[in-house]
């Protein structure tokens, strides 16, 4: 007897293969058949009718101090995700010196708008190496498995001290040391290091992310720690900034170690170059024997924007000032005083200094990009579904417009704006990069941005806008899980998951597709000390089983944890090895 039998369900077993109405067979938490007419189960789920998928696997994502302390790893538990991979863009909390613990909590808050009291409060630091932190997020079982990289901005400040945090360039002694530091991660069981080169990235108090104006000396003298361990990922987000050519750089360190640079590729504010731009130097560069990966988001990344979150189109305007600190009940009563609102209506913003100015002023009043967000949003609005648009269907300015929208449900209506990867008001340009090989989909973002947006529910969002429901042209069931399993499990070496076939780990999720659907997000304060954070559920998931286990059965978390640290690439079933 089995101890899981999934029933007569459709299988698309991340391949990319057409699909197939079998039963999947469960033992010791991994797939051991797949067939018709298995044998029984000591337990069983009725497929039928159901998508029968992989567990996703997330590969962009910042839960560095959620993990330390959180089970059931929510939002990204609770849309079928069984896998992450955090430590991205040079942010994280090891290796750390016990004066610069404080220093990590800002850097994190400020690039990753994760509430500095809640770090303070939720961190255990008991580490200080790297190491040491991989066993501290080794003692505690979690819904899913976790991975990470060594950070380039705990690295630079554990090395450089303050000359570190500020930017200056390092000796030769010291890129070294740093090196070193990042081997040792690695043969601890990192996957990978990643670095931050963008100017929106920012601690809380406006400094630059250590590594921002890294040479191409550091960073290749850093990233030859994977070619002397002989496996990662360079992960990088990046301004993308034409003299510092940073796709001649990626190229020369992936071919020297042989290993995969990742890097985020959106339509960005911040970045020189434009999307088909950095594709096709990528591809110049891999055309040359470099594999460089791109990594795309599947919507519009931006921010929601509440009264109660990190960012709304009033936070400049003076009255508001006057009251950004009371508690909310007063807030709210003083939002809803028709003089109060006028108030707010008529003054002029007052921005801080700031070379982000332009940005502000787009939050402030940049109507035309910013969308109404019903409980039923469609997160490819149209030019007709805009603030302004709506607006002046009323007859209001659009000032009173997003303000009345935004006192919706006592005071937590919210607001879509997307800044990055909307350029165009629509999603079309991602519609060829979904069939490439050379790109993945990853930035979700799972874990961070708390008060700003929740694409942690991107996998939900895949199957629901471009698998089923988009207007435009859409992609296959097949690719899709092929994309959001296989693919991103294969570039950080994890190819014990991501497929439906025998010995592989039992990750899987069972999905009513035609009810897949986003739920309306919504505000919780429940990181520690009260803590803030976007989240956001799904409707569909009638399971998802991690090795073996299942962690939540109709969207309700069952309380176990399967989930482990992963430390390293991961091997191949030896029966499937050679595939």
């Amino acid at each position: 007897m089995h101890d899981l039998v999934i029933r007569n369900g459709t299988v698309v077993d991340g391949t990319g293969a057409p699909r197939f109405v079998a039963d999947v067979a469960v033992d010791g938490g991994l797939i051991t058949a797949i067939g018709p007419n298995l044998p029984r189960g000591k337990q069983e789920i009725d497929a039928t009718g159901k998508i029968v998928a992989p567990g996703w696997v997330d590969i962009h994502t910042h839960y560095d101090g959620q993990a330390t302390w959180d089970q059931e790893m929510a939002p990204s538990s609770w849309h079928g995700v069984t896998t992450v991979v955090m430590g991205n863009c040079g942010v994280g909390f090891a290796p750390a010196k016990p004066d610069k613990h404080d220093w990590l909590i800002g850097l994190m808050e400020g690039v990753e708008d994760i509430p500095g009291t809640a770090l303070a409060e939720g961190l255990t630091w008991n580490w200080e190496s790297f190491p040491e932190y991989l066993d501290e997020l080794e003692r505690l079982p979690r819904t899913i498995d976790i991975g990470t990289h060594v950070p380039h901005g705990a690295v630079r400040a554990y090395v450089m001290d303050e000359r570190g945090a500020r930017n200056l360039d390092p000796t030769e002694h010291e890129i070294a040391r740093m090196s070193q530091i990042v081997e040792e991660g690695l043969r601890a069981g990192a996957l990978g290091f990643s670095t931050s080169r963008t100017i929106l990235h920012r601690s809380i108090d406006g400094e630059l992310v250590p590594g921002t104006t890294a040479t191409k000396e550091e960073l290749i003298g850093i990233g030859r720690a994977m070619g002397r361990v002989g496996y990662g990922v360079f992960e990088m987000a990046s301004d993308l900034k034409r003299e510092w050519n940073e796709f001649e750089w990626m190229g020369d360190l992936s071919r020297e170690t042989g290993l995969p640079v990742t890097f985020a590729a959106l339509q960005s504010i911040a970045k020189e170059l434009p999307l088909d731009e950095q594709i096709s130097e990528m591809r110049a560069q891999n055309a040359k024997g470099a594999n460089i990966v791109a990594q795309i988001a599947l919507r519009g990344n931006g921010i929601v924007m509440a009264w109660q979150g990190t960012v709304h189109p009033f936070r400049f305007r003076p009255a508001w000032t006057e009251i950004v600190d009371k508690p909310w009940a007063e807030q709210l009563a003083h939002l809803k005083d028709p003089a109060f609102k006028q108030r707010m209506l008529t003054e002029e913003n007052v921005f801080p200094e700031s070379d982000l100015v332009g940005l502000m002023m787009v939050i402030s009043g940049g109507w035309s990009l910013q969308y109404e967000m019903g409980p039923d949003f469609n997160y490819e609005p149209t030019q007709a579904e805009t603030i302004a648009a709506r607006a002046e269907a009323v007859g209001k300015s659009p000032a009173e417009y997003a303000y009345d929208l935004l006192m919706q449900d006592e005071g937590k209506g919210f607001i879509y704006f997307p800044i990055l990867n909307y350029a165009d008001g629509n999603l079309n340009f991602l519609e060829a990069l979904q069939v490439s090989d050379d790109t993945v989909n990853s930035l979700s973002d799972g874990g961070a941005h708390c008060g700003t947006i929740c694409d942690a529910a991107s996998p939900t969002f895949m199957l629901q806008h471009w698998v089923r429901d988009r207007a435009g042209q859409r992609i296959t069931l097949e690719n899709a899980v092929k994309r959001q399993c296989r693919d991103t499990a294969r570039l950080y070496g994890l190819s014990d998951r991501g497929l439906i076939a025998p010995g592989y780990l039992a990750d899987i999720n069972v999905i009513d597709f035609d009810k897949i659907k986003l739920g309306k997000p919504w505000l919780a304060f429940d990181l520690p000390a009260g803590g803030k954070r976007l989240l956001q559920k799904a409707e569909g998931y009638v399971a998802t089983i991690k090795s073996g286990e299942i962690t939540f059965r109709d969207g309700e978390y069952l309380g176990v944890h399967p989930g482990k640290l992963i430390r390293g690439p991961q091997t191949a079933p030896m029966k499937v090895a050679a595939e």
